[in-house]
């Protein structure tokens, strides 16, 4: 089985796996009962996804409930949004710097986001629990955060 970090979804297996994560564990039904009603794709559509998502690794079989199987996910949303974000930052040569100036730019980024970042930076250092990827940039989290609140400022 692949590592969790190493599972690779797309947008509709992702859609899939939000189902499933509130969910807990469910039939390919009640999964596609889950999607929303406006595009709901069919029960067929909902179970080939399924069953891709089960030889990823995403996914395990539980039980079975007459003819129906029950699944449960086994990437976890965290691993997932991790993965996604370190393919985010790979398009941008892996510098979480240059894609914090692309939403500042863009305006998806504000300054009430800046500092609430830097917050979360400031709590994860005084608890000793900062990760290898926050101590990267810039080489200390609170030094990091401070920067990418003033450019904020500046804007």
């Amino acid at each position: 089985m692949a590592k969790e970090t190493d599972v690779r979804l797309t947008k509709f297996e992702l859609e899939v796996m939000a189902a499933l994560w509130e969910l807990g564990s469910a039939s390919v039904r009640e999964v596609q009962e889950r999607l929303p009603e406006r595009r709901r794709p069919a029960y067929t559509t909902v179970q080939t996804i399924v069953y891709r998502l089960e030889e990823k690794g995403a996914v395990r079989r539980v039980k079975k409930v007459g003819n129906a199987h029950v699944f449960e996910p086994v990437v976890t949303r965290r691993a997932a949004v991790r993965r996604l974000f370190d393919e985010l930052l790979g398009f941008f040569g892996g510098s979480p710097r240059t894609l914090m100036a692309q939403l500042v730019e863009g305006g998806h980024l504000t300054l009430e986001d800046l500092r609430e970042a830097e917050e979360v930076l400031e709590r994860l250092e005084s608890e000793g629990t900062a990760s290898e990827e926050s101590r990267a940039v810039g080489g200390r989290p609170k030094a990091a955060g401070r920067k990418a609140a003033e450019k904020g400022r500046r804007r």
